[in-house]
Order: structure tokens, then sequence, then C-alpha cells
């Protein structure tokens, strides 16, 4: 299928190749609807982005973890043949409550809720989507800055295209759509006063992680599980590859630091470990960081105080738009675990099933 507007209409068209985005597609692949998907990025993956270096271990700068309660997620993963492995936590962390005492080596109680990451990195599950459908479904570098009604269905514009389909999807973190992208006719304005005050996951989060030769953390009278009140690292765990052949730690930065650069953020983070682990903290192989709120096809600022994860999982996000015409998913518009890869497959599922019931009646 053709994507622009001089060749044949779309059923669907998907803003937005994250996770959301994709496992849409998948479901909608299977049913044979035809669909596109427009991505702003040049990559595919959304906030799910796993750096890979060869010979050394994948650094996770976005989406990470799931648990045994994220079923949709899970029951994903085991019908596309993809394996997860439990996150090391150990039985000791390394805890700095204060600034004014030293560091603490503290036991941990047993873990009866432990959290997994997916084999092979979060993009696997990414690449792995991405096989099933094809890659010429969807279209990097669109950034799309209006979507309008037509007669037939939605007219959606980029910076350097246009697009025509019966349906539309967004994808995109609800902030982010109706802050950067014009409708015609305007949206209601109870959506828009839910999306203004809707947080945007991971939206304030950086991210960052070191790739090291061996695994120091795990030496006796040290761990590489690390939850500090001092900071600028409130958490930090092992991030050994699946087979733990490769190693690396990696963990959360305090998001006040965005507007520092990556050079200073990297020896912010040396200092803390150095406290911990001594001088071979700073035998690093590489750095890795990802600074989610200077993502523009993430983040864009709000224009009053929003709490975490305020509006999320809202029932306004289930509601269809533009007489039907426009869906709403996204990992915040999930109504059981939004924010999580989980929300983001059960919001893909939803519309999917909301997609596959409206094509029924018309072919019926």
């Amino acid at each position: 299928m053709i994507k622009n507007k001089n060749t044949s209409i779309p059923s669907v068209l998907i803003i937005g190749a994250g996770l959301s985005g994709l496992t849409l597609a998948y479901y909608l692949e299977k049913k044979d609807i035809s669909y596109q998907l427009l991505e702003a990025r040049s990559r595919i993956g959304g906030r799910i982005f796993t750096n890979y270096q060869e010979g050394f271990a994948p650094l996770e700068i976005g989406a990470t973890w799931l648990g045994k309660k994220h079923q949709a997620l899970s029951n994903l993963l085991t019908e596309l043949d993809l394996e997860i492995f439990e996150q090391i936590l150990g039985d000791r962390a390394i805890y700095e409550p204060i600034s004014t005492s030293p560091p603490q080596l503290v036991s941990l109680p047993p873990n009866n809720d432990p959290s997994y990451r997916i084999k092979g990195g979060s993009s696997f599950l990414i690449n792995t989507l991405v096989e099933k459908i094809g890659r010429e479904k969807i279209s990097l570098n669109q950034v799309v800055t209006n979507i309008s009604s037509t007669t037939n269905g939605l007219s959606v514009k980029t910076k350097t295209d246009e697009f025509q389909a019966n349906l539309v999807v967004s994808t995109l973190p609800p902030f982010l759509l109706t802050n950067t992208i014009e409708f015609n006719p305007i949206l209601p304005e109870a959506f828009k006063k839910i999306t203004a005050t809707t947080h945007t996951w991971m939206g304030e989060s950086i991210k960052v992680g070191l790739r090291y030769t061996t695994p120091f953390w795990r030496a006796k009278n040290s761990s590489g599980t690390i939850f500090s009140s001092v900071g600028p690292i409130p958490e930090m765990y092992d991030h050994a590859d699946a087979k733990d052949q490769y190693f690396a730690i990696k963990g959360f930065f305090n998001g006040a630091y965005f507007s520092v650069s990556k050079e200073e953020r990297l020896e912010m983070v040396l200092t803390q470990l150095e406290k911990y682990y001594g001088p071979q903290a700073r035998n690093f192989v590489s750095y890795e960081e990802g600074v989610w709120r200077n993502e523009p096809f993430t983040f864009t600022p709000y224009n009053q105080h929003v709490l975490p994860h305020q509006n999320n999982g809202h029932a306004i996000f289930s509601d269809t738009l533009m007489n039907g015409k426009l869906y709403i998913a996204g990992a915040e518009t999930a109504n059981q675990h939004p924010g999580y890869m989980e929300g983001a497959v059960r919001s893909a599922q939803r519309v999917a099933n909301q997609i596959i019931e409206h094509h029924s009646s018309l072919v019926s």
C-alpha cells in the first residue's frame, strides 16, 4: 500500500511508531485491515530505545521493565516467541539516606514480585513487530501538523506530505497531541482541558547507563542496586545482558539536570559512583543517556503544574473524536497500567477492537 495523497487511501492511518502504534498495526495486519504508520522521528520505537554496542551489554535508554501483573504485554511476548529474564537485585543494596552520613550496605527483603527485562533488549520487541507488519508500512520523518475532516475520512498533513485515511489513530502523549497539532474542526474543550493536565509518562526522566568489562559491584560488601536520597542518581541497577556475559549498570538521573551538558552529567554520575566503588567506577567502556524532556516528539512543556501520572488512564481517552474518525491510543490512555509498556499494549488492543468492530459493520 502506497502512502501519499495521490494513491489508494488506507483504511487506518496510525500516528506514532512506538509500542502502541506497532502493536495496533500488528493486530490490524492479522485482520487484513489496511493501515499506514507515520513516525516523526528518524527511528522506530518511540519511548522504547535500546542502545546497542557490539560485544557489550545493551543499554535501555527508555522503557525497560515489566512484571507478572503485566499480562497483556506478557501474552504479546509469548505470541511473538520473545523471552524475558529476571532483573538482578541481589540481597543487599547501597543506601544513601542523607548527605551527612556515608552510604550504607543494607539487606533487601525477599522479592516476591520481581521485575523482568526482555531478552535482547526492549527494542527487540519493536524490531519483531516491524518484521511482522513490514517496514514498508512505516514512514519516518513525518511530523504531523494538521488533522482535518474530509468527505470520506480525515486528511493528515505533515511538514512534507499530506495523507488521507478513513480513520486516524493517535498514539502520541495526549498533551503533545493537542499542543502540537491543529485540528479542523477543533477538538471539544472538555477533551483539551483533560489533555492539558495529562502527565506525559517518562517526560521528565533522565536515564543513564555505563558499560564495564567486569561487574565489580558484585564483589563482597558491595551491590549494583543503589538507592540514594542524595543523588543525583536516586536509583541504579545491575544491567547485565540475559546471558550474564556483558556488564553494565543503569539507572535514573535527577530530572532537574536536563539543561546541563552530557559531559557534566557524566562527571556527576562518576563522582557519585566513586563514593560507592572507588576509582574503578571511572574505568567504564561507554556512557549512554536519554534526556526525555529534550525529546520534542515525546515531551512538550506543560502550561501549568501537572502531577506525576495525572489523568493517565482517564475515561475520556476511550471516546472517539471527529465524528468517530479519530481514535486516541498510547500508553497514557490505558485504563490499566497507564504509562507502562503494558498500558501501551492495552491501549492498542482497545483501539484495535474498536476498529475491527467498525470495519465489520461496514462489510457485513
